[in-house]
């Protein structure tokens, strides 16, 4: 099966769905250490969001995008590729073509 091409850049999507998503799991104290306190949940368990969008990402969901801290990002924020499931899942949510 041929997966589409998305532009994680013109999307945002994954980072805009759930506030229950951006949980930090493997990350070492180092990492999460580089992440600046404004963007970290105040319990400390994952990304601090706004509603359900990530309070990194700036820019508009499905036009244009990008994450504040794109290089400092938690692991499950780099596991999440475009075209994979949690991608797809995030798109269809959002009303974003999934094909």
């Amino acid at each position: 099966m041929l997966v589409p091409a998305f532009d994680c850049q013109s999307c945002g999507a994954c980072c805009s769905y759930s506030a229950e998503w951006p949980r930090f799991s493997t990350e070492d104290d180092a990492q999460l250490d580089r992440i600046p306190p404004k963007y970290v949940a105040a319990d400390l368990s994952g990304m601090r969001c706004d509603g359900v969008r990530c309070s990194a990402l700036s820019g508009e969901v499905g036009k244009a995008t990008a994450c504040g801290i794109y290089e400092l990002r938690p692991d499950v924020c780099r596991a999440c590729m475009p075209g994979d499931d949690e991608c797809l899942t995030a798109r269809a949510a959002l009303g974003l073509p999934i094909s």
